[in-house]
């Protein structure tokens, strides 16, 4: 049999996360090493070398390799985007400035707008007009659109965006446009609103296109990079990058649609949540991805992973479906620092991997999470990294002075107060992301991961009332092993506006059309037939209201019976969300969905049951809720499926440390994972 082995990448601003799967033993083995920030991808072939040479497979072995990135994120954050222009209707230029008035803080006395993605001078009006029924009004002025070509080649633009007033109704100007600007513009990239996002709302149908047409340049000089290497180390690999809503698309696509990328990391650890939750039966967990960077919570809700229409990076809208995630600058190399007012922060800026933390030894001088974790004795500094990268206490201690001399502190004062601010932050992120579906944090399992999280998951939890916590396997690297099971994805809609009732007909010649080209998607992807899979959703919202929500359906079934159980299920929907529901109000469609599935072979995997080990009979000082105790160190193998371990201990595996603190119980799972209860009298 021909070896074929499966690799899932997750590189993050701190570490790389690597799972290596060998299809044909069914054998999971893990790697982390050390993020390239200057070129990610150097990074990516360290790990997958050194996993070669570990767990013993020839490179030309590999056959899949599925990579989650944030170099689309990355580049939004800091801004570091190419020149772009903006063609749009006459007279709706000043889109891009004006955006939206929406106050995300009721109580600022000045409201804080993200800064335009393109400036005024680069957003150019073309006359042409298409009402909202799709009939063309004003005809398209070509040469106007060739006038504008050249005013943009003159500034130097190297992405245009192209959202005309009404396109999703009927994309023919876009389109032309489009060809007339690859005729005038060559090595210029173009992205049309029609293909990106096709649907109302002019600003966030904008601000998407504009997103996407200034990340093409970054992101396919990096997947060509990438290509280009990889065809020398693995020549056979297929090679697959993972999108916002989950799945993943091939390097052609991720290059054309980039935009499509910005939740590439933290969807994998959604995706294992998702699995898990059937695996452990716990129908309900809240997931919390710890990194050296950020924090991540995404909710598993009834088995199911929620899906958004639009997200938000770096307060500007995103109009691309992607798994409900909320994030947050606070990760291992979060900093502290102390403000003003004299009050200890946490974040957001990080240390990231290079210096990183003090403790790394790399040069890095500012006090962080991971800095606070190894002082009080929550980590352990010769073992971290499985002990390819021992700490250095003492650099962490230097680096916290400054801080202590300021708020007039002890040290292990410092350490602590920095640990329940990131916990009260870590907490505060949660809460809200439950919250806000309507959600009580007590009817949920706090499904802990992420290198840094172990060490503050049950204290959160404390915070929360959550009595349940659970370590899965691979707890470090579980976005990249949620990747490992990741399938082909397409996400396709169509706006279609009016009672539910009324447009039933008319929503099912779209569901035909969608499906079409659904299908020839997926055959671009050599995806057989009997390898599709179509999930459809409507967004619906009462008459009159200006939100909408996202409703799944079973199938495109627009029947009288399929619109009475669509209906049921919006206002359910809304009950839950907002505390009530309206029966007798129409109910609106706004757009249909359909998420086209392309299943990807999946071998089994099978998990190597580990002997009981004994336990090492190590303890150190841990500082807990009352300060330094002695407390035992186990290692991960040493906890039984029978006997409970009680807290305060520390439970050390490679590449993450568990802090288990009075009041708590922790067993191990049939699955690998490891569960902790909080104990009856706590």
């Amino acid at each position: 049999m021909e070896p074929d082995i499966r690799i899932a990448v997750d590189i993050g601003g701190t570490f790389t996360d690597i799972e290596i799967l060998d299809a044909e033993s069914g054998a999971i083995h893990q790697i982390k090493t050390p993020s390239t920030p200057s070129d990610p991808s150097v990074g990516l072939l360290t790990g997958i070398r050194q996993a070669s040479e570990r767990f013993g497979f020839p490179m030309e072995a590999v056959q899949y390799l599925l990579h989650g990135t944030t170099i689309a994120t990355n580049a939004v954050l800091e801004r570091k985007l190419p020149l772009g222009a903006v063609i749009t209707t006459a007279g709706f230029e000043d889109v891009m400035q004006i955006g939206r008035h929406g106050r995300t803080d009721v109580y600022a006395i000045t409201l804080a707008q993200p800064a335009p993605l393109v400036a005024r001078r680069l957003c150019f009006g073309v006359t042409e007009r298409v009402n909202a029924a799709g009939e063309v009004t004003v005809p398209l002025d070509e040469a106007g659109v060739r006038r504008v070509a050249a005013q943009i080649a003159e500034a130097g633009a190297k992405s245009v965006a192209v959202c005309l007033l009404h396109a999703y109704a009927n994309p023919a100007h876009e389109r032309r446009i489009g060809e007339i600007l690859s005729e005038a513009l060559p090595g210029v990239a173009v992205t049309l609103a029609s293909d990106i996002s096709p649907e109302i709302r002019e600003y966030e149908r904008m601000s998407t296109t504009a997103l996407n047409a200034m990340l093409v340049p970054i992101v396919q000089r990096y997947t060509d990079r990438l290509a280009g290497c990889l065809k020398e180390e693995l020549p056979e690999a297929q090679v697959y990058l993972v999108q916002s809503n989950g799945g993943v698309a091939g390097l052609a696509k991720a290059g054309r649609e980039p935009a499509r990328l910005l939740l590439s990391g933290p969807s994998g650890g959604a995706a294992a949540a998702k699995r898990l939750s059937a695996t452990l039966d716990e129908p309900n967990l809240v997931a919390v991805d710890m990194g050296g960077t950020s924090f991540d919570v995404s909710v598993v809700h009834d088995g199911e992973v929620a899906m958004v229409n639009e997200g938000e990076v770096d307060g500007l809208p995103v109009r691309l479906p992607m798994i409900e995630m909320r994030t947050i600058g606070a990760g291992g190399g979060s900093i502290a620092w102390v403000d003003e007012g004299g009050r200890l922060r946490i974040g957001p800026h990080s240390a990231g991997a290079d210096p990183g933390p003090a403790c790394y030894g790399k040069g890095g001088t500012q006090f962080t999470v991971t800095d606070a974790n190894l002082l009080l004795g929550r980590l352990d500094g010769t073992s971290f990294m499985g002990g390819a990268m021992p700490l250095d206490p003492e650099a962490a201690r230097q680096a916290a002075e400054p801080i202590a001399a300021r708020l007039g502190l002890t040290i292990d004062q410092v350490a602590a107060g920095v640990i329940d601010v990131a916990n009260s932050a870590l907490a505060t992120a949660t809460r809200l992301s439950l919250f806000e579906k309507g959600m009580d944090p007590e009817d949920f399992a706090l499904l802990s991961f992420g290198g840094a999280g172990g060490v503050h998951a049950c204290e959160v939890a404390e915070e929360l009332g959550i009595r349940r916590v659970v370590f899965p396997a691979h707890a470090s690297t579980l976005s990249a092993w949620g990747i490992l099971w990741s399938d082909i994805a397409h996400d396709l809609s169509a706006t279609q506006i009016g009672l539910l009732s009324d447009v039933a007909p008319a929503l099912s010649r779209t569901a035909e059309r969608l499906v079409a080209d659904a299908r020839a998607l997926l055959l671009e992807d050599g995806v057989p037939e009997a390898a599709q899979r179509f999930e459809w959703a409507l967004d619906l919202r009462y008459a009159g209201q200006a939100f909408d929500l996202r409703v799944p359906l079973a199938g495109a079934d627009f029947s009288a019976p399929g619109v009475e159980t669509a209906t049921a299920a919006f206002h359910a929907l809304h009950r839950q969300r907002f505390s009530y529901d309206e029966p007798s109000v129409p109910v609106e469609t706004v757009a249909l969905r359909l998420k086209a599935v392309g299943a990807l072979a999946k071998p089994t995997a099978v998990s190597t049951e580990a002997a009981l080990a004994a336990p090492s009979g190590r303890s150190r000082p841990v500082h807990g809720r009352h300060g330094p105790l002695a407390t035992p160190v186990r290692d991960r193998d040493s906890i039984g499926t029978t006997e409970p371990v009680t807290g305060p201990v520390v439970v050390e595996e490679p590449y993450t440390s568990i802090y288990l603190p009075a009041g708590w119980s922790i067993l191990a799972h049939a699955s690998g994972a490891l569960v902790a209860d909080r104990l009856a009298s706590h």
